[in-house]
């Protein structure tokens, strides 16, 4: 099984999915754990040139591009590979990214989109977890965040409150138009709090008749 979770800078998808590592270890479930950009050795080097804050300006297509070969490389070289050894994959971020980020925040039409991930072969993961929180709450948690960090990982976190927004309303279209494998979950709360609403979610994935077999 294929699981994602998806949402705006500082919503708290990396603890979480350590949580969701965590739950499935506990149940004696193999899984792997990765994430976009930076999934392989190839994306590492991509994620250096995409989230530094100082780093040359480029062009929403040209970004895209950049996102697409990095997911192209971590599907084959990770997703794909680990799926087939009958692994759980989760990864922190995935395609729905691309959507809100590249699309619905830098304005690249949805069709461009699909039809690149359609040449490229890129599937739909089995599940996605949409952490939703305000962008006020979210933006000011997230350079919190880079402020005690010794990277350089800002250039999103730099973009004004509106491009956030537009992120948000991407992700949360995308969710009701794909109700059935992307759970909105609110993100307010400890993360104790909020891993107590995605526990359930997981569990009626893991109960699914296709998983027991």
């Amino acid at each position: 099984m294929f699981i994602t979770f998806e949402g705006i800078e500082g919503s708290g998808k990396t603890h979480q999915v350590k949580l969701a590592e965590s739950f499935l270890k506990g149940r004696g479930i193999a899984c792997v754990i990765t994430r976009e950009p930076g999934g392989t050795g190839f994306g590492m080097a991509l994620r250096q040139v995409l989230l530094r804050s100082q780093g040359a300006s480029r062009e929403p297509l040209s970004e895209l591009l950049l996102y697409l070969a990095d997911r192209h490389q971590h599907l084959k070289e990770i997703i794909e590979p680990s799926l087939r050894r009958g692994m759980i994959v989760i990864s922190d971020r995935y395609h729905d990214a691309t959507r809100a980020y590249q699309g619905a925040a830098r304005g690249i039409s949805p069709p461009v989109i699909d039809s690149l991930a359609q040449v490229l072969g890129i599937p739909e993961p089995d599940g996605t977890i949409l952490l939703d929180l305000d962008p006020e709450t979210s933006l000011a948690r997230a350079r919190r965040r880079n402020a005690g960090s010794s990277g350089d990982e800002s250039r999103f976190e730099d973009e004004d409150l509106s491009f956030h927004r537009r992120v948000r309303e991407g992700y949360l279209d995308l969710a009701r138009r794909c109700p059935q494998r992307i759970k909105v979950v609110p993100a307010h709360g400890s993360p104790e709090e909020v891993f107590a609403r995605i526990l359930p979610v997981l569990e009626s994935w893991l109960s699914q008749p296709e998983r027991q077999r």
